[in-house]
């Protein structure tokens, strides 16, 4: 392929990306960078970090272009997951916009910052981190003339309320879940029971629950969620606030949730 082709269809890359394609020609790791380099100093590209780059469209300064940060989340690493509330944004179903992107990776590494924009690095949760499809729920879609690998709508869901911490608290997490009008409830529930956490089962229980009529969740969904939630009262979360104990997911939830306290103060 020739570079030009490869700039036009590749908005974000690696040089590994660069590089493979051009080692049909023989080309050698060294020439693959030098000429990278060559197109950074020309204009044609820029170079987000090492080993990074992004296109710069036709007549648009390189001072002025804008990475994707979807794409540039999806490059951060090899197996990188556009995951949590990125997910959510990703789709729409965010209340708020972000400018913080979590990806799921295998890898230990470090938050970066580009542009302004923070990415931050979530390791994949430890009872899915062997398996090979990494617990499912993981698709590919068409984003700014690239690929982005990102969370299903239904696994995004459930992560944030296994992890409402990467999704800015309850407000945000209720307010975003909020948005989705349909869900594959056979794979919430799949997802739910394989992150082996007796108090997130509780917590998908609880919100699908407060909104089975709109996600039309029938009973059998439930049932089997029941089975799992803790035997025990848990808090909703680790601070510990006080609330209403709601069966049958033995779960201690704050008023303000239950209540949707945030609607009072808009």
């Amino acid at each position: 392929m020739r570079s030009e082709v490869f700039f036009d269809t590749h908005p974000v890359f690696t040089l590994d990306e660069f590089h493979t394609v051009r080692v049909g020609t023989g080309a050698k790791l060294s020439t693959s960078k030098n000429l990278l380099a060559k197109q950074v100093a020309s204009g044609r590209l820029v170079r987000v970090r090492r080993g990074l780059y992004a296109t710069v469209p036709r007549g648009v300064s390189p001072d002025l272009v804008t990475v994707d940060p979807y794409l540039l989340a999806r490059h951060l690493a090899p197996d990188a997951v556009v995951a949590y509330h990125a997910a959510l944004q990703f789709f729409g179903k965010a209340y708020s916009v972000w400018s913080r992107f979590h990806y799921l990776t295998r890898d230990r590494r470090r938050t970066t910052v580009v542009q302004g924009a923070e990415f931050v690095p979530v390791q994949d949760p430890a009872p899915l981190r062997a398996l090979e499809d990494r617990g499912g729920g993981v698709v590919v879609r068409l984003h700014a003339g690239g690929l982005v690998r990102v969370t299903s709508l239904e696994r995004a869901m459930v992560d944030v309320l296994h992890e409402p911490e990467r999704a800015g608290g309850w407000e945000e997490v209720w307010r975003s879940l909020e948005m989705i009008e349909y869900l594959d409830l056979d794979a919430v529930v799949t997802h739910a029971l394989a992150l082996g956490s007796a108090l997130t089962v509780a917590r998908v229980g609880l919100f699908l629950e407060q909104h089975a009529e709109v996600l039309m969740v029938e009973q059998g969904y439930f049932e089997t969620l029941r089975g799992h939630a803790p035997r025990q009262a848990r808090y909703l979360d680790a601070t510990h606030t006080s609330g209403r104990l709601v069966h049958p997911w033995n779960l201690v939830v704050p008023e303000y949730v239950l209540e949707r306290g945030w609607e009072e103060q808009g």
